[in-house]
């Protein structure tokens, strides 16, 4: 092979492959989304079985329910408050801007998210005390994700090899009628889901 047919060569493959990697990223994205709004709409389930066609397991999709945690709604207010209750936490930058400490921000937060309540206990007099400001709430959106069984991966692909995925991945890249070969007397069958007839153990035109 010449230098010119290795470019083409890896020029077709290139534009191949980015067809199908345009193809499938927007293909994910919208089973993605149906995914969640189902699983958004069924409350009960909290984890489906990913099976091949023939009944193999290959990962399982799992809910995952963002935790809630501490949230500044209203930074003056809780400027305000952190002004009365920890002066020096209070710091002012050069472009004459009043914020709270990140720091001490982060850390008082931290203890409401803990608390599950917008609320802050001095430790030296037990005094319990209710942060203005500060809200108790998720701060991501419900999602899933897909956990592959230790042969999972291995499986999908000699399952894409084998054709018995032409259904259930991308049916537009695959569209058409499943081979049939001459050794099969009945027009109708006996076919199996990959084209193949009793007789057969490659597909054949």
């Amino acid at each position: 092979m010449n230098d010119l047919e290795k470019l083409s060569q890896l020029a077709s493959e290139e534009a191949v492959l980015k067809a199908l990697l345009d193809a499938v990223g927007d293909r994910l994205k919208d089973v993605k989304a149906d995914m969640q709004a189902a699983l958004d709409e069924v409350r009960s389930v909290r984890q489906v079985s990913a099976l091949l066609p023939d009944g193999t397991e290959i990962a399982k999709i799992s809910l995952t329910d963002p935790k809630p945690e501490a949230v500044v709604t209203d930074p003056d207010a809780f400027l305000a408050w952190v002004r009365e209750n920890a002066a020096t936490e209070v710091v002012r930058r050069v472009e004459v801007v009043t914020e709270v400490r990140p720091a001490y921000r982060t850390a008082l937060l931290a203890q409401m998210t803990a608390a599950g309540r917008p609320e802050i206990c001095d430790k030296e007099t037990g005094v319990v005390d209710t942060v203005p400001g500060v809200e108790i709430k998720a701060t991501r959106a419900r999602s899933h994700s897909v956990r592959f069984g230790k042969t999972g991966k291995q499986a999908v692909a000699a399952a894409w090899q084998a054709g018995q995925l032409l259904s259930v991945a991308l049916p537009q890249l695959t569209a058409g009628e499943p081979d049939r070969c001459p050794p099969c007397p009945d027009p109708n069958g006996p076919w199996d889901a990959n084209g193949r007839c009793e007789d057969c153990t490659e597909p054949q035109a």
